[in-house]
């Protein structure tokens, strides 16, 4: 079978590549360039969009001559800026927390990539990557979904929930079944290059304000009843569930509740008062399941380091879905990401809207 597989320059699409092809697969790597910047500044942390993506090029280009594999490199650069980081500046401008990761997954790794590397000439019948999932197919329904990675530290199912059913038909994940430590003896006993590499921590490598590029803006930080407590440079420099570098005195720890974009104003407030029991999903995308008619019990991940919680999903008004946990959760986050689960396996998820407290 002719398989691409998308190459990162990291240990996980390097190991992907390499059991594929020791499998008697005919690989090919794919990889984009998605970077536009000044390359010399320097580097503050490993992440995927950087000035450092010359040297995750080159490492993937070395992984696939150690192989004996080709190597396509497609620079995408300009989608890159007008799906990802323009719906990135575009959520934060509305008081709202995006995930690019989630985005990029959907659109550019498992949608742009595979069709330049087509559109290119390059043959293949499945697509592969590193990610720590394992895709299924449900025979009674006729539905593709993902499984958590055996690795459960590791899945990364959260930031894959958004491939549609075409996308997972063809998509291949070797390392589903294999946790990071295997994945990284793999790479040793093949003499990778990459077998120790640092893997990204983040979408992007520096201060999220060098994407943003918002004029400074003055506003008021206040409590949920609309006292002034202090002021601040702009809403945008603030997530929900903050509590350092508020700069305020006061008896007891506050949080950021609320991001009020239209009167760039910051609500704050205690702990309890930052607890959600439920809350709205919009544009839902199912996987496991065609879609939600009737209330169903499930746990539901609310950030990608949040532990899952028990909740029941029912359908709201509009094609929304209304999340009710069992007990209360910390900084439920418009913007973010809502990934409901049926044991380990993905039903589908959607961006989190209105918060209910």
């Amino acid at each position: 079978m002719k398989i691409a597989v998308g190459m990162s320059g990291g240990v996980d699409s390097s190991v992907a590549a390499l059991l594929l092809k020791e499998q008697g697969h005919e690989v090919t790597g794919i990889t984009m360039s998605i970077w536009k910047g000044d390359s010399s500044p320097a580097v503050k942390k490993s992440a995927c969009f950087g000035p450092d993506e010359q040297d995750d090029i080159a490492h993937a280009e070395e992984v696939c001559r150690s192989l004996g594999i080709t190597l396509h490199v497609f620079d995408c650069s300009t989608e890159y800026e007008q799906v990802v980081i323009d719906y990135f500046r575009r959520e934060y401008a509305g008081g709202r927390t995006p995930n690019p990761c989630v985005k990029c997954n959907a659109t550019m790794k498992f949608g742009l990539l595979p069709q330049a590397a087509r559109r290119a000439g390059v043959q293949f019948d499945m697509f592969a990557t590193g990610h720590y999932a394992r895709a299924g197919l449900n025979q009674a329904t006729n539905r593709r979904f993902l499984r958590r990675g055996k690795d459960q530290s590791k899945d990364q199912t959260y930031f894959l929930y958004r491939l549609t059913q075409t996308q997972l038909a063809q998509l291949i994940l070797p390392l589903g079944e294999l946790t990071k430590q295997e994945v990284r003896e793999i790479a040793r006993g093949h003499h990778l290059t990459v077998a120790q590499r640092e893997e990204s921590q983040d979408f992007y490598c520096g201060d999220y304000q060098d994407l943003l590029q918002f004029e400074e803006k003055e506003g008021d930080i206040v409590n949920t009843e609309g006292a002034r407590l202090g002021r601040h440079k702009g809403f945008w420099n603030y997530t929900l569930g903050q509590r350092k570098g508020l700069g305020l005195a006061h008896p007891e720890p506050l949080y950021v509740l609320r991001l009020e974009a239209g009167e760039n104003t910051v609500v704050v407030g205690t702990k309890k008062q930052a607890l959600s029991r439920s809350f709205f999903v919009a544009d839902a995308n199912w996987m496991a399941i065609e879609g939600l008619t009737e209330p169903r019990e499930c746990s539901v991940k609310i950030r990608s380091r949040h532990k899952s919680a028990p909740a029941t999903i029912e359908p709201a008004a509009d094609s929304k879905v209304r999340v009710v946990f069992s007990a209360p959760q910390e900084a439920v986050t418009p913007g973010q990401s809502a990934v409901f689960y049926a044991d380990d396996i993905v039903l589908g998820g959607g961006i989190i809207d209105i918060v209910e407290r």
